[in-house]
C-alpha cells in the first residue's frame, strides 16, 4: 500500500514509547557497574555479570520480530509487545535496587533486559511500517532524539537527586544508596507512562494479505529465522560488520566509564571510599552530556544525511565517538571529560538511526520484524563475545585497567567508521516465498 506522509505531531507520538525504553537503559548502562561493585563483584567479573543484556536481545530480538510480523488483533500488529514489555520491565526496574547480593542483581538484569528486549524490537519495525520511504531517516532520528533526552535524564538522575537533597548513602545493611533506588523507581514510572502513551495515541495498519502468506504463517520461527539469515539483503551483510565494530566500543565504554572515573579522576581506592559513589554519580553526568549531545545532534542528522549521505554522515560520527573514548586516556579533570563525551554523543545520534534508515530500505514489508530482529544479532554478539572473553583481557593483557578498556573501545568506533563507507544501500529484493525457504 501507499504508506501516507504522516505530520511531525504523528511521528512524535509513535516514538515517544522510545522515551520509556531508553529511560530503563539509561539507568542500568550508567548504574549496573557500580552496583555489582557495591555488592562485591571484582573487575574482571563485570563482563561476565553483564551478559544478561546481549544474551537475552540474541534470544528474545528475532523471535519476537517474528511473531509480530504474523500478529493482528484488536491491539494492532507491534503494540501488544510494547505493552507486555513495558509491563515486565517496570516490575523489574522496582527492584533491582533493592537486590541485597550479586546473584540477585544478575539475575534481575536477565528479567530487565528480556522484558526491554520485547519493548524495543518491534519499534524498529514500527517505524518502517508506518513512514514512507522519504520519512523514514526522519522517524529514526526521532528515537535518536527521544533515547539521547531520556537517557540524559537517566544518566544524571542519581546525581541530581543527590543535589535537590536525596540521601547519597545506604541505609544499614544495603550497599546501594538511596538516590539509585529512587531513580530506578522513578525510572519505572516513566517507561510505563511512555509506553502507554504510544500505544495510546498512534493506530496501525492492517497487514495486506501479501505480507501474511499462509505458508509463510504455518512455517516455524527457527525455519523462518534460518531462512531470513541465508537471505540477508547485501547491505545488511555490511553493516553487521559496521555494527559489530560499533557495539564493541559502545560496550567497552559502558562496562568500564563509571569506574574509570571513579578511579582515575576521582581518586577513588574502592568502592567503599565517599569519592567513589561521587566518581560513579559524576560518570553518570558524563553519560547525561553524551545523551544531551544525542538529542541536539539528532535534529541535524536528516540535512547531513540528504547532504553527505547516510554512510558518510554515520561515518563521521562514529569518527568523533572514537575520538572521544581515546581521549579519555589523558584527561584528569572531571569537566573535560564532558567535552569527551560530546563526542561519543554525535555518535551514539547516528548508531541509534542512522543504520536503520539504510536497513529499512532494503528490507521486504512482510518480513520487516524478523529482519530488524536478525540485524539485533550484530549489536549483541560482540556484547557477548565481550561479557564472556573481555574479563580474561582486563586480568591478563589490561592489568584491570579501567581507562584502557575505555581506549579500546575509542579503538573499535575508528574501525566502525571506517568500515561505514563502503555500505552500499540497495532496494528491498523480493520475497523469494515459503518454498524456497
Amino acid at each position: 500500500m501507499e504508506k501516507p506522509r504522516l505530520r511531525f505531531a504523528q511521528i512524535w507520538n509513535m516514538n515517544l514509547g522510545f522515551f520509556g525504553i531508553q529511560f530503563g537503559w539509561g539507568l542500568q548502562m550508567a548504574n549496573m557497574s557500580a552496583i555489582y561493585e557495591y555488592l562485591g563483584a571484582r573487575p574482571d567479573q563485570i563482563p561476565l555479570l553483564w551478559l544478561a543484556a546481549p544474551l537475552s536481545g540474541l534470544i528474545v530480538q528475532p523471535i519476537i520480530g517474528n511473531m509480530s510480523d504474523h500478529t493482528w488483533c484488536w491491539l494492532g500488529r507491534r503494540r501488544p509487545y510494547f505493552l507486555a514489555g513495558a509491563i515486565l520491565s517496570s516490575a523489574a526496574l522496582l527492584a533491582m535496587p533493592h537486590s541485597s547480593a550479586l546473584w540477585m542483581a544478575a539475575g534481575l538484569l536477565w528479567i530487565l533486559d528480556a522484558s526491554i528486549n520485547i519493548s524495543m524490537e518491534p519499534f524498529r519495525a514500527f517505524v518502517a511500517d508506518l513512514l514512507p520511504e522519504s520519512q523514514r531517516t526522519q522517524g529514526f532520528a526521532m528515537q535518536s532524539l527521544f533515547i539521547g533526552l531520556d537517557a540524559m535524564i537517566a544518566s544524571a538522575l542519581p546525581w541530581l537527586l543527590v543535589h535537590a537533597g536525596v540521601a547519597n548513602t545506604s541505609a544499614a545493611g544495603h550497599a546501594i544508596p538511596g538516590a539509585v533506588k529512587l531513580s530506578f523507581t522513578l525510572g519505572a514510572a516513566v517507561f510505563l507512562a511512555a509506553v502507554l502513551w504510544t500505544i495510546s495515541t498512534t493506530r496501525e495498519y492492517p497487514p495486506e494479505a501479501s505480507d501474511q502468506p499462509a505458508e509463510c504463517a504455518a512455517a516455524s520461527p527457527a525455519v523462518e529465522i534460518l531462512a531470513a539469515i541465508r537471505q540477508m539483503p547485501r547491505t545488511m551483510r555490511q553493516l553487521a560488520w559496521v555494527q559489530i565494530c560499533t557495539w564493541l566500543g559502545v560496550f567497552c565504554m559502558w562496562l568500564y566509564f563509571p569506574v574509570a572515573v571513579a578511579r582515575q579522576v576521582f581518586g577513588a581506592a574502592g568502592p567503599e571510599s565517599p569519592l567513589y559513589t561521587e566518581g560513579v554519580q559524576w560518570a553518570g553526568l558524563c553519560f547525561g552530556m553524551y545523551s544531551a549531545v544525542c538529542f541536539v545532534f539528532s535534529f541535524a542528522l536528516q540535512p547531513m544525511a540528504r547532504a553527505l549521505s547516510r554512510r558518510r554522515t554515520h561515518g563521521l560520527c562514529l569518527l568523533a565517538g572514537g575520538l572521544g573514548l581515546l581521549s579519555v586516556a589523558v584527561i584528569h579533570d572531571k569537566y573535560l571529560l564532558l567535552l569527551s563525551m560530546t563526542g561519543v554523543g554525535v555518535a551514539w545520534a547516528s548508531t541509534l538511526s542512522m543504520p536503520y534508515a539504510m536497513l529499512a530500505g532494503c528490507l521486504p514489508s512482510n518480513r520487516t520484524g524478523l529482519y530488524m530482529g536478525i540485524f539485533n544479532f550484530f549489536v549483541v554478539t560482540p556484547e557477548i563475545l565481550a561479557s564472556l572473553g573481555f574479563g580474561w583481557v582486563m586480568s591478563h593483557l589490561l592489568g584491570n585497567n579501567r581507562v584502557a578498556a575505555v581506549v579500546c573501545g575509542g579503538a573499535f568506533l575508528l574501525l566502525a567508521a571506517l568500515l561505514a563507507q563502503f555500505v552500499e544501500e540497495t532496494a528491498p529484493a523480493p520475497d523469494p516465498g515459503p518454498e524456497l525457504r
